[in-house]
């Protein structure tokens, strides 16, 4: 107020013009609650423009016994009124912009009332209150209004401006729904879009890991807006929202304003972080209720609409040290600071509200006589006042004051100019022209402010804000430092439009470092994010992941499924790649079963030598002594095909294994076969010249071993040129390893190959079961009945381990089955009969078989 009444005298002595004062508004509701919702209802109107004179007129609310409390929330209101002052002396100086033309303006008070707001627009627009449609307003009319962005104020008083075509200029934060509604067409607002402050805050959360947020929001269109917005860009980004407060105007509803006394309830406590978006009505509400619980350890994040309470709660603490907060970015106004500074009631007398703050802060008494301020200390100034009482730096809504009004007269000098400079056509000499002409031009208008700014008043053509994070510092309780920690430019690439001087924050009290603010603590790597039933998605468990899959950064959704040919570690955070192996013959199992193979396979030619030593003896020549031979070859070649299954697979080992073994033991279990007929036969044979002899002597039991063999090798052919055996590997036996195995191809024709043994095996065993009572003389029924025994239970009990058992182990098992059924048929028919030729040879001989025989002969008569 000061600095307009010192604007005034300036330009009235300058020019010497009187200058005129009325106050309006002086009834006792019109004294104002707070100055935040004060401010909102404030209109400034450039008013008339005189070639080469100026008249300014002032209408304000008078104010009466405020206290320091109630001033010290006026100080933005302060600072909004010394705009106008600075920017119409500013320009009334400007030999370029609006020259041989002075600006002046009214400033009129928009009282909490609709009918207040309306009584109000009627004076602005008529000079009177009580017929409409008829002014009053000979000597002066305004151009245009300047007012705040309050939708509840745009809603009442736009409609009666609408029907004069009267241009509105706004100077509050930017507002999309005053344009989007259609409603007001004549409104313009000068502030810059602020639609990315959603995007900077959870920007900002993103960069500290503030994952669990609580939202605090004045209620209104814009706090609903900026809600879903937030809402939004959290959900896209994977913030959680902890809960939602909307909070009241305690003047709009009663009962809600009682209910802001729960903003900080049960369900915000475990919140670290809560951001808070404040539109003009109520914003110091917020505050007030937050306060009164002293909350020193969370962090708020806010918008430049917020403002702490000036005075001081505690001693030392202040729930608000630390605070956050997005401002627009604005540049300094020169001579700003120093036209508040030189402010003072005796250079400004008449000023009723610089007085009473002087009263209130400066300790000065009232003379009885004429009201008038003494016993002030000398030389003082409003910088010397601390911040809880008077901020001297430059608020958002300040800044959009200085530009609506520059706005205004860039305006005015198109419109003048395209006008061709016309003559005065008022009575006084005024340039006369209606409102309504300046909207093109308001549309149009583009300039660069004295600091440097680009601005338009054309909402689509305005660019996004850029904002300056500021860090409040208020501990000690009263210090009220605003210092500039970080910028967010939503103009700059994803990725980059954040930037933070983190070592300059201040967190909040008795916090230390930055802030942890999570539902549920990160799941380190090895472990994924398992949602619990009923809540966001920001809490969760961690579980361990599953075998072979890992996890190799925190908070994953899903475990990662390593590759057949790796290995997840311990931790489950890696994968190793895999070791090739094999049943290898420097395996100690390898080892084994190639030794023991080997030494059976020498026995097996020892045995044989030793029955062609011997081929001459009764117990060689029992039997068929070429069978004999057949069958210790046979079993030698089985013994030697087990080899073939260990060491590194190839094509031509995969193919031969399965068809070595399924020849090999198709000859011995055929030759057992034969053998047990032989034996049957021979002792059937009781007259010369029957068929049975007949048959014994021309060897037909042998021909039984190539029809089996032939048989078998058809088994294998076609096996082999359908779905043969070919390499594979097996990832999954061994953790860590890679074992490269023999598919079988085709099972069902490994299993027909195993079927056929298998029955060859059990037709030996069913005709030498028959034939286990025959004599037993150098008789080969009982040993060729064991023999089939073992052989079928050997590979009966292969099938189930088999199919049980994986990757070296199975290769293994099947070597062990061949090594032991090919020992069973060895043992069970040769080693008896070794032991007679090496231990027993006086049992080898003609006279021993008749006496046996003739003494079996008596026993069965």
């Amino acid at each position: 107020m000061e600095e307009l009444n010192l604007l005034v005298d300036e330009i009235g002595k300058s020019l010497d013009v009187g200058v005129g004062k009325d106050f309006l508004n002086r009834t006792p509701d019109a004294k104002v609650v707070d100055a935040a919702t004060y401010l909102d209802h404030v209109v400034w109107t450039p008013v008339e423009l005189v070639g080469g004179k100026s008249l300014e007129r002032l209408e304000k609310t008078a104010r009466e016994g405020l206290e320091c409390s109630e001033l010290s929330l006026e100080k933005d209101y302060g600072r909004s009124e010394e705009k106008p002052k600075v920017n119409t002396k500013e320009i009334n100086e400007n030999p370029h912009l609006l020259p041989n033309i002075s600006l002046g303006y009214e400033f009129h008070n928009f009282l909490y009332s609709h009918w207040k707001m309306l009584e109000s627009s009627l004076i602005l627009l008529t000079g009177q209150d009580e017929i409409p449609n008829y002014t009053c307003r000979r000597d002066s009319k305004c151009a245009a209004v300047l007012t705040g962005t309050a939708w509840a104020m745009s809603a009442h008083i736009g409609p009666l401006l609408e029907l004069y075509k009267f241009p509105q200029v706004t100077f509050g934060s930017f507002d999309p729904m005053l344009r989007n509604s259609g409603h007001f067409p004549s409104l313009y607002q000068v502030a810059p879009k602020d639609t990315s402050l959603a995007t900077g805050m959870v920007s900002l959360l993103l960069h500290f890991g503030w994952t669990w947020v609580g939202l605090a929001i004045t209620e209104g269109q814009k706090g609903l807006q900026f809600l879903l917005d937030v809402r939004a860009e959290m959900d896209r980004n994977k913030v959680c929202v902890a809960f939602v407060k909307m909070i009241s105007n305690p003047l709009m509803s009663y009962i809600s304003y009682m209910n802001n006394y729960y903003v900080l309830s049960r369900e915000t406590s475990p919140v670290s972080v809560i951001v808070i978006y404040c539109e003009n009505e109520g914003l110091n509400y917020i505050s007030y209720v937050i306060e009164r619980h002293l909350v020193t350890w969370r962090v708020w994040v806010t918008n430049s609409q917020w403002q702490a309470e000036m005075t001081g709660k505690s001693f030392i603490l202040d729930s608000f040290h630390g605070t956050l907060i997005f401002s627009n970015h604005q540049e300094e106004i020169s001579g700003f600071k120093n036209f508040v500074e030189e402010a003072n009631p005796s250079k400004y007398p008449e000023d009723t509200y610089l007085i009473m703050y002087w009263y209130n802060n400066f300790h000065c008494s009232f003379s009885e006589s004429d009201c008038t301020l003494r016993n002030c200390a000398p030389n003082i100034s409003l910088a010397w006042l601390p911040a809880n009482c008077f901020d001297m730096a430059l608020s958002d809504r300040s800044y959009n004051i200085y530009n609506a009004v520059y706005a205004v007269a860039h305006a005015l000098h198109e419109m003048l100019l395209q006008q061709g400079q016309m003559p005065p056509t008022g009575l006084r000499g005024e340039t006369v022209f209606s409102p309504w002409q300046l909207h093109p031009f308001l549309k149009n208008t583009q300039f660069r402010n004295p600091a440097g700014d680009q601005l338009n008043l054309d909402d689509k053509r305005k660019p996004d804000v850029e904002y300056d994070i500021i860090n409040f510092w208020n501990f000690p309780e009263g210090l009220r430092r605003k210092v500039k920690v970080g910028a967010f430019s939503p103009r700059c690439p994803r990725g980059q439009q954040l930037s933070l001087f983190e070592d300059q924050i201040e967190w909040a009290t008795a916090v230390s470092e930055s802030p942890h603010s999570v539902c549920s603590e990160s799941c380190r790597p090895g472990f994924r994010k398992t949602p619990q039933e009923g809540k966001p998605a920001c809490c969760f468990d961690c579980t361990p992941c599953p075998e072979n899959e890992i996890a190799n950064d925190t908070d994953m959704e899903t475990c990662v499924k390593c590759p057949n040919y790796q290995y997840t570690n311990t931790q489950r955070t890696h994968c190793l790649q895999k070791t090739v192996t094999f049943l290898a013959y420097e395996d100690p199992l390898g080892k084994v079963l190639a030794g023991s193979a080997l030494s059976l396979t020498i026995l097996t030619a020892v045995i044989l030598g030793l029955f062609v030593k011997h081929r001459d003896t009764p117990i060689v020549k029992a039997n068929n002594r070429g069978l004999s031979y057949t069958l210790l070859g046979s079993l030698t070649f089985c013994f030697l095909c087990s080899l073939l299954f260990i060491g590194r697979p190839n094509m031509a080992t995969c193919v031969l294994q399965q068809t070595t073994f399924g020849v090999g033991f198709t000859v011995a279990v055929s030759t057992v076969l034969a053998k047990t007929l032989t034996v049957v036969l021979a002792f059937k044979v009781t007259a010369p010249g029957r068929r049975v002899r007949q048959l014994l002597v021309s060897g037909a039991p042998n021909s039984i071993i190539p029809i089996c063999c032939l048989l078998q090798i058809t088994l294998c052919g076609i096996w082999m040129g359908t779905n043969p055996p070919f390499i594979d590997t097996d990832t999954q036996s061994e953790h860590g390893h890679i074992i490269i195995v023999c598919n079988k191809g085709s099972l069902a024709a490994f299993h027909c190959v195993l079927g056929y043994l298998g029955s060859l095996a059990l037709g030996s065993f069913t005709v030498a079961f028959l034939a286990r009572n025959l004599p037993d003389a150098f008789n080969e029924a009982k040993f060729l009945t064991f023999s089939t025994v073992v052989f079928c239970s050997v590979w009966l009990t292969f099938l189930p381990v088999y199919h049980s058992t994986k990757g070296k182990l199975m290769v293994a098992m099947e070597v062990f089955s061949i090594l032991a059924s090919s020992a069973g048929l060895l043992g069970c028919i040769f080693v008896p009969k070794c032991y007679v030729i090496l231990l027993r040879p006086e049992r080898n001989s003609l006279p021993k078989f008749r006496d046996k025989t003739h003494s079996s002969s008596g026993k069965s008569s």
